[in-house]
């Protein structure tokens, strides 16, 4: 099925000035669209994770999203430095973030773990050196 929508969003690391903007453009199309409040919530939570995980552990990315009538689809690449124990990462409470994230309030490590427990369908691979990628899906129908 085609797209409805498609859209790109490049998020630079350290742009902590930024951070959530891409999360509540997403929000903003996805309610133009109508996709119904409860997946809406669900979303808006993953996406604001997702682009604060780009801003404070990758060196940069692009979030991307894609809506079919059947689903809300969420894709985070970024080019490193990759995760090296995804067990460890996915655990409630466990984070690599900064002393200037954790300042400013970021970093208390539930970013993957909320992302999975908002997704309906969730998936993350990494390599040490180049990057993580993440894809979310929620279902419409």
């Amino acid at each position: 099925m085609s797209a409805l929508l498609h859209e790109e969003y490049p998020v630079e690391s350290g742009d902590y000035d930024r951070a959530g903007e891409a999360s509540a453009d997403i929000k903003r199309k996805l309610k133009q669209l109508g996709v119904p409040a409860t997946v809406l919530r669900r979303v808006s939570v993953a996406s604001y994770e997702v682009e604060l995980n780009l801003v404070i552990h990758s060196d940069g990315g692009v979030l991307t999203l894609e809506v079919t009538p059947e689903a809300v689809r969420l894709i985070s690449a970024d080019r490193g430095p990759g995760i090296p124990d995804l067990d460890l990462a996915m655990r409630e409470g466990w984070s690599t973030a900064s002393e200037t994230a954790r300042s400013l309030g970021f970093g208390a490590g539930m970013g993957l773990p909320n992302m999975k427990r908002n997704a309906d369908d969730f998936n993350i691979t990494s390599k040490v050196g180049e990057g993580t990628t993440i894809d979310m899906g929620f279902h419409l129908a």
